[in-house]
């Protein structure tokens, strides 16, 4: 059996055993692939750890866990059903709650924490910035939605989700980065 089989198997072993936990860990290490891609795209030279390590902080500690209920709650108030109409419904509840509310936590998480700026300064950036990145999530994430909810067993889902929001983070820090780029 190849090493990476072997890997597999562990890792969806753990998946079963302590789904909270594996997910937040592999929410933490997308987050961490994320921010090493989008640093790199960026022209950093040497990546700043500080920034990388809050990245990972976030995928572990919120991303990870907020997922794993979210998924959970869903599933449960939708009886766990798959047909078209549900997963409709589902993705419509999704769109209008934890995407509107992920992004803001993210600008917010970002703004305090990563980058150390006042409140004046991170709330006219969400000001400016939130609806266009709100208008992009409502444009993209709906597929990635139907796609979760109607073919990916809820095990996985957050899982799926983590992977697509690793390149939902690249676009949303090379959009700030371009931001600042033109600012300058």
């Amino acid at each position: 059996m190849s090493i990476a089989k072997r890997g597999l198997q562990q890792y969806l072993l753990q998946l079963q055993q302590h789904p909270l936990r594996t997910k937040a860990l592999t929410a933490g290490v997308l987050s961490a692939i994320s921010d090493i891609v989008s640093q790199k795209l960026s022209g950093v030279q040497k990546l700043q750890i500080r920034r990388l390590l809050l990245k990972v902080l976030f995928g572990f500690a919120y991303l990870g866990p907020f997922g794993h209920y979210y998924h959970i709650l869903l599933d449960k108030l939708f009886k766990g059903r798959k047909d078209s109409t549900t997963v409709a419904k589902k993705v419509v509840v999704e769109q209008l709650t934890s995407g509107p509310w992920n992004n803001l936590i993210f600008m917010l998480y970002y703004g305090f924490v990563i980058e150390g700026r006042s409140w004046i300064h991170v709330k006219s950036n969400i000001k400016k910035e939130y609806p266009t990145v709100q208008y992009a999530g409502w444009t993209f994430w709906p597929v990635i939605g139907w796609i979760n909810h109607r073919h990916v067993p809820l095990q996985f889902r957050v899982i799926v989700q983590s992977f697509v929001a690793m390149c939902w983070g690249i676009f949303l820090n090379l959009r700030a980065r371009s931001k600042t780029l033109t600012k300058d």
